[in-house]
Order: structure tokens, then sequence, then C-alpha cells
């Protein structure tokens, strides 16, 4: 019997994300910056890591507590080797509607066919400027732009059609090249959204000062290519909509940092350990690999995922501010659960 699991503030579980690796091929600043995450870093061995058949059980226990949306995350999950069977598999559970994934597009070119294939039904691209002085500053100076143009293009050959071009604002960083990057995108289909520079984790330097409001990110993009207000596609919608003016589509602005949004997150995410985590901003998890790996029952890992989101009451973006002049306790960093 499929029950929709709430918890305290009777939000619905309804989305799970799931880092398939912690790893990427990519130094971006705000994520895993080169000073911090050189050569000599250590990621996760391989048998601490979610195997595809352990993710496939937990996904097909979660969807009848209400899961119907798969993001699959990292890391960079191009990197993880045979991803395109766990979409395969995840596609063939019965519940899931959708699934879809967030990658730098550097391997899309050679994956997206196959990806599209399986099943995959959404790409969404992070791509913070088009600007290649910008972009290499942000990414650490790891493969080109045009690598990623190439992806970009590839999955459109490949079949999908609308996707989300996701941009993190840094003031001061890639502020004054979000324009271009908007009006490279109008009129194809795809959907750029601009996101606040968030503190996730504790290892990317983020200081508020550093945030351009999303009032100010609609500002430069209005002044240029006039806008107008859309409603949400779904409750919960993270990004708030706004159409061009002249019809030619549309931008998203996600504003977790001066417009929290945390009253309708109904986001539950996968570690690449098996930690399952309540908020982007949690300073950690829930182990559910061990049991796993004990043999638990479906009954009994049913039992711990419905005590984990029923005793659920995180909302630290509406928090914040309260938190700013304190200390922030360790969180769990972006390639950990993939934002």
């Amino acid at each position: 019997m499929s029950t929709t699991l709430r918890d305290r503030l009777d939000r619905p579980l309804r989305d799970l994300r799931i880092s398939v690796t912690d790893r990427c091929n990519f130094r971006c600043t705000y994520c895993m910056p080169a000073e911090l995450f050189g050569e000599s870093y250590t990621f996760l061995p391989r048998e601490e890591i979610l195997t595809f058949e352990e993710i496939e059980r937990l996904v097909g226990l979660m969807v009848p507590m209400g899961v119907s949306k798969v993001r699959i995350t990292g890391g960079e999950p191009l990197l993880r080797h045979g991803l395109h069977e766990l979409v395969r598999d995840l596609n063939a559970i019965p519940g899931v509607d959708d699934i879809a994934l967030t990658t730098n597009a550097s391997l899309l070119g050679r994956m997206a066919g196959q990806l599209r294939r399986e099943g995959l039904g959404r790409l969404t691209i992070s791509l913070d400027s088009l600007d290649s002085a910008v972009f290499s500053q942000m990414n650490g100076d790891k493969l080109s732009l045009q690598r990623v143009l190439d992806g970009i293009e590839a999955a459109e050959a490949a079949g999908f059609d609308a996707m989300k071009i996701n941009c993190v604002v840094q003031k001061g960083v890639n502020d004054h090249t979000l324009v271009a990057l908007a009006r490279h995108f109008k009129g194809t289909g795809h959907i750029v959204r601009f996101i606040e520079f968030m503190d996730v984790g504790t290892k990317n330097g983020w200081q508020l000062d550093q945030v351009l409001s999303a009032h100010e990110i609609f500002g430069l993009i209005d002044s240029e290519m006039p806008l107008e207000p859309a409603p949400p596609n779904y409750p919960g919608e993270v990004a708030r909509r706004f159409r061009y003016r002249d019809g030619d589509g549309e931008i998203g602005i996600i504003s977790s940092v001066t417009q929290p949004f945390c009253g309708e997150c109904s986001r539950a995410r996968l570690t690449t350990d098996g930690q399952l985590v309540t908020c982007l901003f949690a300073s950690g998890g829930s182990d559910l690999r061990a049991p796993l790996r004990a043999g638990a029952s479906d009954d009994e890992l049913r039992e711990q995922i419905r005590g984990i989101w029923s005793g659920r009451s995180d909302r630290y973006s509406e928090e914040r501010t309260e938190q700013l002049g304190n200390q922030r306790p360790e969180r769990v960093e972006m390639y950990q659960i993939g934002g």
C-alpha cells in the first residue's frame, strides 16, 4: 500500500537525490576547491560506496512512501562506471515517474544517447559562465568550456529538448556574465536557472557579501530582456519562474539565501556512502548502508526510513540569519550529496 510519508512540518517525501560518486573532474570553487581537493585527496574507496543494487533496493522501498522523482547526482555522476545500467533499472521500478541527472556535461558527448535510450528523462547542466576565463576560474581550470557546449549539443541530438542550465552566481566573479548566458539559451527551449551562492558544506569559503540576491539577478536580466512572473509547475518547485515578455522562453531563480523555501521542501538525499540526509545544509545523515549490509529486512529498512523522515524538522535556510554571527558546525559537503 502506498502512503505518502510526511515530516513534522507536514512536508511530503516526494523527491530523492542520489549521489553515485564523490569524485569529480572539475574543481569548482564553491564545491570542491582545488586547494583542498588536490591530487593527494583521498576519495571514498569502492567498498564504501553503495552498489547499484543497494541503491535500487532503497528506491524501491521509498516509492510506496511517496518518492516518485529521482535525481542522480555526484560529484560528477558520469564518472560512475555503468551509470546507464542504474538508469535502466530505476526506470523499471513501478512508481518512479521521473529520472533526472545533474552533470557538468564534460562527458555527455559520448554518453547522452545511451542514457536517453535507457530511460533518462531530464538533464540539468552545471554551467556558470560562457566567458572562457570566468568558466576556468570557477571550475578550477579543468576541461574547456567547449567540451561542455559539445556535451549540450550531443544531449540535444539525443533528444533532450528541455534541459535546465544551472548557474551558481557569485558577486564579483561571474555576475557580469549572467546576461550573456541568459541570451545564449533564450529561444532554445532550455531554461537557465540562476542560483544564489549558498553555504553548503564548510569548505567553500562562503560569505554573505558574495551573494548576489534574487532581486539583483532578476534586475540584471530584466533590464536587457524584459521578464514577467510565471506560476510554478508543481508544488515545492525550488526555482521561481520568470517568462520573457516576448514569449521566447523563461529563466528560473533559486533564492535559498534571501527568500528561503524550506516550507515546501520534499527532498531527501542519499549520499555516496549510504547516508540518508534530510536537508541540503545538514551536519550529517542516518546510515542506511550498515543495516543494508547486515542483512536488514525490507520491513526493518522501511521502519528506519519512516522514522528518519517523520522526525524531520529541518528548515536551515529560514534559520540562517539567526546563525550568521555564530560559529557554524561542520556540514555535509556539496560533492557528497549533489546539491
